[in-house]
C-alpha cells in the first residue's frame, strides 16, 4: 500500500535538516504502528520518498511524502494515528492511497510555490521585481558552474502585507530534477539579504 501525505513543517522544525526529517518521520511512523516497508538487501531502508528538499530554516505547508506499507489500512486510520507519534511542528493535512505503481515523486515536481515576507521595507520594490522577470538572461554561479537563473523563474509578484507583517512577494520557481530555482537566488537578484526575509513554502506543482 503506497500512502500519499501532505503536511506543514513549521516552527523550530524549520531548522531540521532533510535526513533528519527522513529519521523523524521513520521513527513516527514505527511509534504509531504502522507496517512500514524496507528496500531489499543488505542495509534495507524505509520506504519513504519526499517530493523535494525544503532548504533549511524555511517552513513549509506544502510538503508531500509517499510512504509504503506492507498491509492495506484505513487510510482515516493512518493519518490520526500518525499524527498522534509526530512532534507539534508537523500536521498532516491530507492522506490518501495511490497508486503503486506511480512514478517516484521527484520526478513528478515541475515547480514550487513561496511566499516571502521581509522584515524591512524595500525601496521601489514592485519596479525591481518587474525588471527581474523582463530580464533576458541572469547569469549567475552555483557550485563553480555558470546557469542562467531566469528560466527558473516563473512568477515574481508582490502580494499585500500580511495583518501585522511587512512587504511580501510570492515566487514560483521551477524545481525540475536539474533545473531548479532557489528563492535565495531569485532574492539576490532583487538585492535582498537572506537573513532579511523569512521564506515559507506553500506548493509543490506536479506533472499532470
Amino acid at each position: 500500500m503506497r500512502l500519499r501525505i501532505t503536511f506543514s513543517k513549521q516552527g523550530a522544525l524549520r531548522y531540521t535538516g532533510h535526513l533528519d526529517l527522513n529519521a523523524l518521520l521513520e521513527r513516527a511512523t514505527r511509534r504509531a504502528g504502522l507496517p512500514l516497508a524496507y528496500t531489499q538487501g543488505f542495509h534495507p531502508q524505509p520506504k519513504i520518498n519526499i517530493a523535494a528538499a525544503l532548504p533549511l530554516g524555511f517552513s513549509s505547508r506544502a510538503e508531500v511524502m509517499d510512504l509504503w506499507l506492507t498491509a492495506e489500512c484505513e487510510v482515516s486510520r493512518l493519518r490520526s494515528d500518525l499524527q498522534a507519534a509526530l512532534p507539534t511542528g508537523i500536521q498532516i493535512l491530507n492522506a490518501e492511497q495511490v497508486d503503486d505503481r506511480a512514478r517516484p515523486l521527484q520526478t513528478q515536481v515541475v515547480s514550487a510555490e513561496y511566499e516571502v515576507t521581509l522584515s524591512e521595507s524595500i525601496p521601489n520594490l514592485d519596479e525591481k521585481l518587474a525588471a527581474v522577470m523582463e530580464a533576458k538572461s541572469l547569469p549567475r554561479e552555483r557550485r563553480g558552474k555558470n546557469y542562467d537563473l531566469r528560466p527558473l523563474i516563473e512568477q515574481l509578484s508582490p502580494l499585500p502585507p500580511g495583518e501585522g507583517q511587512g512587504m511580501r512577494v510570492f515566487m514560483r520557481l521551477a524545481a525540475r530534477e536539474g533545473a531548479t530555482g532557489r528563492p535565495e537566488e531569485a532574492l539576490a537578484e532583487l538585492g535582498i539579504p537572506l537573513e532579511s526575509a523569512r521564506i515559507e513554502r506553500t506548493r509543490l506543482i506536479f506533472q499532470g
